[in-house]
């Protein structure tokens, strides 16, 4: 039980002026004798503000953010208010070379209301291909999505994923979904990618599901003609292409906000989309890595730059720390 400063010092005159013993006073009053006596101390010490109750935090965190850095977190936050905290912070941390968590700017953003529910449904892509890859291009997800243009109807977007990394290497806005923009996307994806003209040990695999135009003939002789072996989801089973799907509705939470007239609107927005999530965004499976960063193999070199960057923080603030201290 806490008692308040007067009710501690009317507890001190009851024992100071009682006739019996102090252990039998408290034990009347059932106040342990400890604690009174380390009450006492204080109040013969530092008088009745002694008798205040002390935070038990402590009166400086040595790792706290100074508020210089802080203020700059708000800066950012408002200045990328898409950006969630896990986003912020690593942001943070490459363009400032300065660490911050996740917990540390989640909190600071609640701090200053600026924390919001996405508006927005997220799919898991937690049923995964059961044989994981382990470089880029060994295997790449294809698949369509439908997207509308009010007067001009459905437009279909063929995409290429390359599986290791979730970078984007193709991808074309169709009227239909033939095995003409099939190829014609696996087209830009082989010159995006270099596989059209270096040698490579083995094609990219490609992963699609039981569509018209992914089980057709023509296809496959395609595929055949460039060595490139194809994989099918099982039927019913859409996860098994879930980094894909995963994709397609990142993309529609993002460029459906607003409606298209005109198809080089919405062509244009997917393209400006694509470049930002393949060079920009952070994805959380990845190590806080971009698609490009994986993609193209300086994701170790970021990590480990990241890791120099947060010993360094926390050396310097608890320098900073020490200093003030004394």
């Amino acid at each position: 039980m806490r008692y308040p400063a007067s009710e501690k010092l009317e507890i001190i005159r009851l024992v100071e002026q009682s006739h019996l013993p102090v252990k039998k006073t408290l034990e009347q009053l059932a106040i342990p004798r400890q604690t009174f006596y380390r009450w006492y101390d204080r109040f013969q010490r530092f008088g009745v503000e002694g008798l205040e109750d002390r935070s038990s935090a402590p009166s400086r965190v040595w790792n706290r953010i100074p508020d210089a850095i802080r203020e700059e977190v708000i800066e950012l936050a408002l200045e990328e208010p898409e950006l969630s905290p896990r986003e912020l912070a690593v942001t943070f941390t490459d363009t400032k070379s300065y660490f911050v968590s996740e917990a540390s700017v989640y909190r600071l953003l609640k701090a200053h209301d600026l924390i919001t529910s996405p508006a927005f449904i997220v799919v898991k892509a937690d049923n995964e291909f059961k044989d994981k890859t382990v470089r880029p291009n060994e295997m790449w997800q294809t698949d369509f999505t439908y997207l509308k243009v009010i007067g001009w109807g459905w437009f279909y977007l063929s995409t290429i994923l390359d599986d290791f990394s979730r970078y984007i290497v193709g991808w074309k806005l169709c009227t239909n979904m033939k095995v003409g923009d099939v190829t014609d996307t696996l087209n830009i994806a082989l010159a995006a990618s270099g596989c059209d003209s270096v040698k490579v040990e083995h094609k990219p695999r490609l992963l699609s599901d039981n569509g018209g135009c992914y089980i057709a003939e023509d296809l496959a002789d395609w595929l055949k003609d460039r060595k490139m072996e194809q994989l099918h989801g099982a039927p019913g089973h859409p996860q098994t292409q879930g980094k894909i799907e995963r994709w397609h509705q990142t993309l529609k939470n993002r460029i459906l906000l607003e409606n298209y007239f005109f198809p080089e609107d919405l062509e244009a927005q997917i393209g400006a989309f694509i470049d930002h999530y393949n060079n920009r965004r952070y994805h959380e499976s990845l190590g806080n890595l971009t698609p490009a960063d994986v993609y193209f193999g300086r994701g170790d070199e970021i990590l480990k730059q990241r890791k120099r960057i947060k010993q360094q923080t926390i050396q310097n603030r608890r320098l900073q720390h020490h200093a003030n201290a004394v």
